[in-house]
């Protein structure tokens, strides 16, 4: 099922895509020098679409660098967390191997009536 949406979604994008590139063959010139327009020293021909492309790239790529830096507590904390708990679980492993045979997991017998707190696990 989500499969059939991703394809329901993606393709007329795709579409899309595919057209605007069709559309925008045509060379431009992008530069990189603002203070001499007539001969930049820093300009290339690239197709239209070529531009738009990379644009949305890298407006993808530093967009996904911010959101990485912005998680960083979130991370440090789901690390510090992580290992909390493997130190809790080999403590608990270690205080189950060192524990008397009366402390075994049972049914806990409430002291001066012999009933049984809990019943007995099957």
């Amino acid at each position: 099922m989500i499969r059939f949406l991703k394809s329901l979604v993606l393709l007329p994008i795709a579409a899309v895509v595919i057209l605007l590139a069709v559309a925008n063959r045509a060379p431009v010139r992008l530069s990189f020098d603002p203070f001499n327009a007539d001969a930049p020293v820093f300009s290339v021909d690239l197709p239209l679409y070529a531009i738009l492309f990379g644009a949305v790239a890298l407006g993808i790529i530093v967009g996904g660098i911010f959101t990485w830096l912005g998680q960083g507590k979130t991370r440090a904390r789901a690390r510090h967390h992580r290992r909390e708990a493997v130190r809790y679980e080999r403590e608990a492993t270690r205080l189950r191997a060192y524990a008397p045979e009366s402390e075994t997991p049972g049914p806990y017998t409430v002291p001066n009536t012999g009933r049984t707190a809990l019943p007995a696990p099957r």
